[in-house]
């Protein structure tokens, strides 16, 4: 019944009042959780997640107790598996989760914000002390409808945080500026905190800026500007230059993002969440300088924005060699639909079907069929899913790990 109803064009708007009072109950319920945390709240449509644990593990190697809640993960020391396809749980759910961070004797909370959260009331009576912009794209507009109603909406954070740590790289940095009481601005090629000196690697970054030197061991341009927004936010906090370098660079991976899986195999294979056009787009641009071919594997999501599938077939189109569309959380969409958008795009981007373009909607068969292809020096990208540890079909969620069944294959093999 809920599934129909959420197909209804006014049903977004015509539930926040019952999104509001949850807010209130569960604010009431736990005591306002949050009261005597001191929060970071990050926002943005890529690289949230990445950013959040590399302040989280800043904080805690420092010696700081610090809560974590993440599209991938929460707790405190021993992070639990966050196993719902929902970046910031519903409200009752995340006050109780913060009622637990505080009560462990966390001082901090690292708080992944979604713009569904900020419209839905969720982050309601939680204050933020520091709120981080890492970017803006083209996403969750089947919700939002417009871009400038997407953005507004993620300003709701940086209106009620003290201070905000901005991506002068993105446009919609000039909107929060605008709305935010006291910021700074970060960047490659604008901000008032640059990475200079950049080098870009298979096995991370390494950036200067200020007199510090940073280095990551999670590849991908997109990494400077998340580590070197978390850098800004330990700055702030008041951490030293010693264990904001130490923090970043001990942080050995953040599941679901840019993992690469080696077993033994002749070609290199990498997982990512990625799944909107620019995440897409950043995760070609992170491995252009690989020699040989680049398979893909990836599918759309049901019940999201049907706009960006043949958007994300011609990117997947442009930059491989070889395409396999397969099937995403596809819920109670025709799976076939879905993919047929991705299709017609990759086929715009020169592809052609069983030919060079694929389709094998079962995703297991989908990952075996790339690893088959695969020869010595290729590399697979494995995209979509990342950590999630479930598939969501018509007749429910069903056990599904990228990372696991990658291994399960090569293992075989």
């Amino acid at each position: 019944m809920k599934q129909l109803l959420e197909k209804l064009p006014f049903y977004n708007t015509a539930v926040l009042p019952y999104h509001y009072l949850q807010a209130v109950t569960a604010k009431l319920k736990y005591h306002s959780p949050a009261k005597n945390l001191r929060v970071i709240g990050v926002t943005g449509t890529n690289g949230k997640t990445t950013t959040c644990f590399m302040i989280w593990h800043i904080l805690n190697t420092a010696g700081h107790k610090t809560g974590l809640m993440t599209t991938v993960a929460y707790g405190v020391d021993n992070l639990k598996p966050e196993l719902g396809h929902m970046t910031t749980v519903d409200a009752l759910t995340l006050n109780k989760r913060i009622r637990e961070i505080a009560d462990s004797g966390a001082e901090f909370l690292v708080l992944e914000v979604t713009s569904h959260a900020l419209a839905e009331f969720r982050t309601l009576g939680i204050p933020v002390e520091i709120a981080v912009f890492t970017n803006l794209t083209h996403e969750h507009l089947d919700y939002h409808k417009t871009l400038e109603n997407y953005r507004n909406t993620k300003g709701k954070l940086f209106k009620k945080a003290q201070y905000s740590i901005l991506n002068a790289d993105d446009p919609a940095t000039k909107y929060y500026e605008k709305i935010s009481d006291d910021y700074i601005t970060y960047g490659i090629k604008k901000g008032e905190k640059r990475a200079k000196n950049i080098k870009l690697t298979a096995s991370g970054v390494k950036y200067s800026f200020d007199d510090m030197t940073i280095e990551t061991k999670i590849p991908g341009e997109f990494n400077v500007y998340n580590s070197l927004a978390a850098s800004l936010a330990a700055k702030k906090i008041g951490l030293s230059n010693q264990e904001i370098e130490n923090g970043i660079k001990s942080l050995e991976s953040v599941e679901g993002r840019m993992n690469v899986i080696n077993e033994g195999q002749p070609f290199t294979i990498i997982v990512d969440y990625a799944h909107a056009p620019d995440a897409l787009e950043k995760v070609f641009d992170s491995v252009k300088n690989h020699q040989g071919r680049i398979i893909s594997v990836h599918g759309g999501a049901g019940r999201r924005d049907p706009s960006t599938r043949p958007i994300r077939g011609e990117i997947l189109g442009k930059y491989s060699d070889i395409v396999i569309i397969t099937e995403d959380d596809s819920r109670d969409e025709d799976p076939e639909k879905i993919a047929d958008g991705f299709i017609k795009g990759a086929e715009k981007a020169g592809k052609v079907l069983n030919k060079n373009l694929f389709k094998e909607l079962d995703r297991e068969k989908a990952i075996k069929l790339a690893i088959d292809t695969a020869k010595k020096g290729d590399l697979v990208l494995i995209l979509g899913k990342g950590h999630e540890k479930t598939i969501l079909r018509a007749d429910g969620p069903h056990p599904f790990e990228d990372i696991k069944i990658v291994k399960n294959i090569l293992k075989a093999k």
